[in-house]
């Protein structure tokens, strides 16, 4: 009996270990499955110790066409909460809303979300970050996101746009390049310590996930200055504000962009968002006068007159069906050149009622005007050209002198552009290059050219505006020393829309141009509006301006001009005689045609950084052209009109000390770079740097 109990007992504890055996099997086995096979038991674990919050992506830089950054980003700290994990409520809303400076009643709303997790304050200081890091508070943690900033603040803000509190493009180029720009969200896990903080996993890194550069054909310099210019020029006249866009018409580059009032992109959370808008895209005012080349161009194109046909200007006073037109000055007999020169609404009417509506609609849009210019901005105006067939008599007489129809001030300066360059007209072109993170940058294509009118119409009007800049024409104030200007003044009347008719006393000033005009270089649109006072119009406000502008910009590419308008008296300046040239000779050194400049520096307006520099490099529009002698200094009392040093050896420059200038000098052989450039009034005792370069 005894033994067999023992086997019994023995099969027993036989039987009780298969079991354990077989139990500690299975439970081995589903925890390998919820840990290994199935990620939902690994989450049940984790969610008992850590929470996943999302953590967008750091957006690439935006740099101008030199590489300096305009837009870029950085890691700031954010404070968030878990509102399950907060153990005393109104304990933590008074120790935070105290060490971040929020109201009380803000901070428990945010505490008080639902959510597994939420933002209790975004992009805070460092000083706030430490404060909220000392609490040491259950429930809350420190996590660095990454935030937009724009270190030259208001500089070309419309332009560039910005990005919102989630990183995405809300305007602007930061709006159109979004996809580009934008990196990818990070999922970070968070944990909590043994004190119940919550605290980011190791190896969270917001570089990560940076998304591409993007550099854009602007000149930050030329933006500075124009930028500048404009400011002025708004507070001086008392007006509203004012657009100016600077392009190349050889490629469609928007060299500069200025508005005012200006915008920081910075400021965007404390900005109303209508406010950020860039009118210059966005905004279709009436063009008024200055669209008055394009129906004089539409007429020689079509064949409907010629150069030197006359029309009767009624002595200011014309009546169509339905409205009296009339000149601010009586003229009488006039051609198409002085129809441009004296500004004629009259005479533009008659112009365009020789074309015929639809001809000269046509030609409008081959211009351009009632549609996009394709730059891709976005929600970028059409403007308003409406079908010709819808046009009464008065509507036909209005266009032709730029009323009843509107355009962008961006349009405006692509169609003078389409002159500047032959009759061809090409989009403008905002991104010259685009990178992705540590590549290299590759260039953008440029839009393809059409042809709007023939070259030989598009030279005759060019020529017919140098008169409009000439003594005798409503723009001689857009004139510039050493440079011939093409350009047309404009002063539209604003509609008042509670009376639906035009006011007489609200205007927008208007100047279109290009310089140098016998091979233009830039084109140039400018428009003011409101300007205050009995002086409003284009020729008086918007002209000098253009001066200013085209000044600037001529020199960023080595070629002197000073404002004729801004130089107290030709002919008290202290220049030899020999070196004494109308303003509208034609230039021999200091401007070079087109074709010079290409052959010389190809590349020289299309440079794409390798990697952005700090500040753009100085100007070197060509290759040095070694002279005999140096160019005269002009003085405009205490200032100084700076001569184009490139070309000369370091003696030649040496010798100019004995004229005033102070010379900090760099390398041995010619002088290859001088900054400021070419054209650039500085005072008198302002050091100017130059660069030598072939020299043993």
């Amino acid at each position: 009996m005894r033994s067999a109990d023992l086997r019994r007992s023995g099969l027993r504890v036989k039987g009780i270990g298969v079991l354990l055996i077989l139990a500690f099997g299975i439970l081995t086995v589903r925890a390998a499955h919820l840990t290994v096979i199935d990620s939902r038991g690994e989450a049940r674990g984790d969610s008992q110790t850590v929470t996943v919050l999302r953590v967008p992506g750091a957006r690439g830089a935006i740099t101008d066409r030199h590489g300096a950054e305009l837009a870029l980003t950085i890691e700031v700290p954010s404070v968030y909460a878990v509102p399950s994990q907060i153990g005393d409520l109104e304990a933590t809303t008074r120790a935070l809303a105290k060490a971040l400076g929020h109201s009380r009643d803000s901070v428990r709303a945010r505490l008080r979300k639902s959510s597994p997790f939420v933002f209790v304050a975004r992009w805070i200081e460092p000083g706030a970050a430490q404060r909220v890091a000392k609490l040491e508070l259950p429930g809350i943690g420190l996590v660095e996101e990454p935030r937009r900033t724009y270190p030259h603040r208001a500089l070309a803000g419309r332009l560039i746009g910005f990005a919102n509190i989630d990183g995405r493009g809300a305007r602007a180029v930061e709006q159109m390049e979004d996809e580009w720009l934008a990196g990818q969200a990070q999922r970070v896990g968070v944990e909590r310590d043994a004190r119940q903080r919550l605290l980011p996993k190791r190896g969270f890194d917001p570089r990560k996930s940076i998304g591409g550069d993007v550099a854009l054909t602007l000149d930050a310099v030329l933006q500075a200055e124009v930028e500048t210019a404009l400011i002025e020029t708004v507070e001086r006249t008392g007006a509203r504000g004012g657009v100016v866009a600077v392009l190349d018409p050889n490629n469609g580059d928007v060299l500069a962009l200025a508005e005012a009032p200006s915008f920081d992109p910075n400021r965007f959370r404390t900005t109303r968002y209508p406010e950020t808008a860039a009118k210059a895209f966005l905004a279709a005012p009436e063009p008024g006068s200055t669209l008055k080349p394009v129906t004089v161009a539409a007429a020689l194109e079509v064949g409907a007159i010629d150069r030197a046909d006359l029309f009767d200007c009624e002595k200011g006073r014309f009546r169509v069906p339905g409205k009296v037109i009339r000149d601010v000055k009586p003229h009488g007999l006039l051609d198409a050149a002085g129809i441009l020169r004296v500004s004629s609404n009259i005479g533009a009417a008659k112009i365009g009622f020789e074309i015929g509506a639809r001809r000269q609609h046509e030609v409008l849009r081959r211009f351009g005007f009632g549609a996009k210019t394709g730059s891709g901005f976005p929600d970028e105006s059409a403007g308003l050209l409406r079908p010709w067939n819808h046009w009464r008599t008065v509507d036909h007489a209005n266009v032709s002198f730029g009323q009843g129809m509107n355009a962008t001030v961006v349009q405006m300066a692509a169609a003078m552009a389409a002159l500047a360059q032959g009759g061809e007209w090409r989009a403008p072109r905002l991104v010259s290059a685009r990178r992705q993170p540590g590549g290299r940058w590759l260039p953008t294509p440029r839009s393809e050219s059409r042809r709007v009118v023939r070259e030989d119409v598009a030279r005759q009007v060019m020529q017919m505006l140098e008169a409009v800049v000439g003594e005798k024409g409503t723009g001689r104030r857009a004139g510039l020393f050493g440079q011939r200007v093409a350009g047309k003044t404009g002063t539209a009347q604003k509609l008042d829309r509670a009376t639906g008719t035009y006011s007489q006393t609200a205007y927008r000033a208007w100047f279109i141009g290009a310089a140098p005009a016998e091979a233009p270089q830039l084109a140039i649109a400018v428009m003011i509006d409101e300007p205050r006072g009995k002086i409003h119009g284009g020729g008086s406000v918007a002209a000098p301006l253009f001066a200013r502008a085209a000044s600037a910009g001529l020199g960023r590419l080595g070629i002197a001009a000073a404002p004729l308008h801004e130089l107290p008296d030709l002919a008290r300046i202290d220049l030899p005689e020999a070196a004494k040239t109308k303003p509208d000779a034609r230039p021999t050194q200091v401007a070079r045609s087109r074709a010079a400049i290409s052959r010389a520096r190809p590349d020289a307006r299309t440079a794409v950084p390798d990697r952005p520099a700090a500040t753009p490099p100085a100007v070197s529009a060509s290759a040095p052209i070694a002279r005999p002698r140096p160019s005269p200094v002009a003085r405009l009392g205490d200032r100084v009109l700076l001569p184009d040093f490139r070309g000369l050896t370091r003696r030649q420059v040496e010798s100019m000390g004995a004229q005033g200038l102070r010379h900090q000098l760099r390398g041995q052989g010619l002088a290859v770079e001088q900054f400021p450039a070419p054209g650039t009034i500085v005072a008198g005792a302002s050091a100017i740097s130059v660069r030598f370069e072939g020299g043993i």
